[in-house]
């Protein structure tokens, strides 16, 4: 059965990374296989989560190579290197370009950790996310998959799942329920049904 080739970008530990390596092992990710993992971070503990699972896993630095022109240009150059047919943004903290999205139209996945267009856009990553949800006093938060274009989380969205925000919650641990009870389970979803259309077209 034919496979769209997945390339995972991050900038850390990788949990969903994780996530869709154990779908893919589970058979639930089916219609895709991760191909490359790229990170942007120094030390990134994702790519040993690559190397465990025999994925081919990379370091391109944006510092190491002077800024986002020739970092754009590296990363296009791995992905077609490795027959890339989709990209999935998981824990990715550099800001892509409109002219490398356009490039990879509906082809760019990534994972938001709230209910867009609650708590979105620049500035919006990781445990801030979840500090100005709490701030707020929202009663219910959750995550979005959606296509990535020139607008920080402004692409189509693909999937949505709530989780409810308890009395107590701290950054951290609403951070930890939404990544348990809805990123890890989206996200994987998300790149089956998208990978499924992709070889289908």
């Amino acid at each position: 059965m034919k496979k769209a080739k997945i390339a995972v970008l991050v900038s850390g530990g990788g949990t969903n990374l994780q996530a869709i390596l154990d779908a893919q092992a589970a058979g639930k990710l089916k219609s895709g296989e991760v191909a490359l993992v790229v990170s942007d971070r120094p030390g990134a503990y994702a790519l040993e989560r690559a190397k465990k699972a025999g994925v081919p896993g990379m370091e391109i630095g944006k510092k190491a190579l002077g800024g986002q022109a020739p970092f754009e240009a590296a990363l296009r150059e791995a992905l077609e290197a490795h027959g890339i047919d989709l990209i999935i943004l998981a824990g990715f903290l550099s800001i892509l370009t409109a002219d490398f999205t356009r490039r990879y139209d509906r082809r760019i996945l990534n994972i938001h950790p709230s209910l867009i267009p609650s708590f979105c856009g620049a500035g919006f990553y990781g445990l801030k996310v979840h500090e100005a949800a709490l701030a707020r006093g929202v009663r219910v938060t959750g995550a979005t998959v959606h296509f990535v274009n020139e607008i920080p989380d402004g692409g189509e969205i693909i999937a949505q799942k709530a989780v409810e925000v308890l009395p107590g919650d701290t950054p951290e641990i609403l951070q930890r329920r939404v990544m348990e009870q809805a990123e890890w389970i989206l996200l994987p979803e998300a790149a089956e049904t998208v990978c499924a259309a992709l070889i289908r077209n």
